[in-house]
């Protein structure tokens, strides 16, 4: 504990954010591949084709709401336990940390059961009905996914757990194994034995199998936090605050899934209007198109959450010792890196969609697939950047332990927002006003974010704890 104390409080700020940082990256991007990796498999078999694509995009928030609660416990955990550690205070992070396991195995097994019970109906709210080929896939996708829900929800649950116990690599690697294996299996199920939307499914459960059993062993085996019988005992007061601490990480989840579900109705009403898309044949176009875009936001989302979520160890740790001029600079460093992040996509965004579609068999489609792909790439992250900063603002605040700020600040921008320009402006500008809803959202939700930014630095210029 001493040498851990030592190292957060007195390296060099930059040298623990690449430490910390890049691992968590890559266990998110390694996580966002499970999804993304079976949209690619699946795009690119012609016996599913756009078809499966849609289906994906269907069931896809359904693994974002297992993944909103998961980090939800694992962020708040991560949070509570390094600003605990902070303060020397052991007991109550190995609290946290018991009560938090508990809470993953509980939840997942929860929502497995309500998936399997509501299946039909879950798939119709996420617009699934668009026409029958599509419902079709996305009930046998959805059934398969929903089996490995409670693995998925654990072995998210405790990645970041294990970064603040001082292993971000065992993290990273734990994740990056059960995608690998997932990205072996896809092929072999789809292209080999023609298993369709269920081959890609039991592709993916079953690298989440294998990253929950890493995840086990090393609860077995901590570092910092010692886990004893009593850890597992509920209590209230440690679980509330632990849950606060990461409500922030939940609505990001979560709001992304009320605006997926306002946006793929939407798209399956004003799709219908549509000249084009409005023929059977062409009715799941939108909808796959769409989804592709946000599997690309995902993966720069995921850059950006990773930086900034692998830095809530060090800020906690930090503010809870009072260091605040260490926790400026780091503030100062994630706010410029996630600028360039998102400068950079936004330049492929632009310049490269005809390239990144091709990606998802677009050589198997018609030309309007390939044209509303690029047009809603061009449209939907051309505001990206500020999407990025206020990401990393909303996640930072977090970190610094003050939820109630962070949780209005996603709530406005994912729910008064996101959902609320989702249902409005196609009602004026048909299937672009879906597209112009997220630029529309995150230039408004800039505005505040910018203004929560100048506070706290002012915050942590003020006098610095001896």
């Amino acid at each position: 504990m001493k040498q851990n104390k030592f190292y957060l409080a007195e390296e060099k700020i930059g040298t623990l954010m690449m430490q910390y940082a890049i691992p968590c990256i890559i266990s998110l991007l390694v996580g966002a591949l499970y999804n993304i990796v079976d949209q690619i498999f699946i795009a690119n078999a012609s016996y599913l084709g756009s078809y499966g694509n849609a289906a994906n995009t269907v069931v896809f928030p359904l693994t974002v709401i297992a993944l909103a609660i998961a980090v939800m416990i694992g962020d708040g955990c991560c949070a509570f336990v390094s600003l605990s550690l902070g303060k020397n205070q052991q007991k109550r992070a190995s609290i946290s940390v018991g009560n938090s396991i508990i809470l993953s195995v509980f939840t997942g097994i929860i929502l497995t059961v309500i998936y399997l019970l509501f299946n039909e109906q879950i798939i119709a709210l996420f617009g699934g009905t668009v026409n029958e080929e599509t419902f079709q896939y996305s009930k046998e996708y959805f059934f398969w996914i929903t089996a490995g829900i409670p693995f998925y929800m654990f072995g998210q649950a405790m990645n970041p757990i294990i970064r603040a116990d001082g292993s971000p690599k065992f993290a990273m690697f734990s994740t990056f194994t059960g995608a690998v294996i997932n990205i072996i299996l896809d092929p072999i199920f789809i292209f080999i034995f023609r298993m369709g939307m269920k081959g890609a499914a039991i592709a993916t459960i079953t690298g989440q199998i294998v990253t929950a059993v890493f995840a086990l062993w090393y609860l077995l085996h901590t570092k910092t936090v010692r886990l004893a019988k009593t850890n597992f005992i509920p209590d209230g007061h440690i679980i509330r605050n632990t849950l606060m601490l990461g409500i922030c990480s939940f609505l990001s989840q979560i709001s992304l899934v009320a605006a997926m579900a306002a946006i793929n109705n939407m798209i399956r009403k004003y799709s219908a209007m549509d000249e084009i898309f409005g023929q059977k044949e062409y009715a799941q176009i939108p909808m796959a198109v769409v989804g592709i875009v946000m599997k690309f936001f995902q993966i720069v989302i995921s850059i950006v959450v990773g930086m900034a979520a692998g830095c809530i160890p060090i800020v906690g740790f930090n503010i809870g010792a009072g260091l605040k001029e260490r926790v400026k600079k780091l503030f100062t460093l994630l706010m410029c890196a996630e600028g360039l992040v998102g400068a950079v996509s936004l330049v492929i965004a632009e310049v490269f969609p005809m390239q990144l579609i091709r990606i998802f068999g677009s050589e198997n489609e018609s030309i309007h697939y390939t044209n509303f792909a690029v047009h809603a790439f061009r449209i939907y992250l051309c505001m990206i950047i500020f999407a990025c900063i206020n990401k990393a603002a909303f996640i930072f605040l977090q970190a610094m332990g003050k939820a109630a700020a962070s949780t209005m600040l996603s709530m406005v921008r994912e729910i008064v927002f996101g959902v609320g320009f989702a249902l409005l402006l196609p009602v004026f500008f048909g299937l672009d006003g879906v597209l112009y809803s997220m630029p529309v959202s995150d230039i408004l939700t800039a505005i505040l974010s910018f203004i929560v930014i100048i506070s706290t630095y002012r915050q942590l210029s003020g006098k610095q704890q001896s």
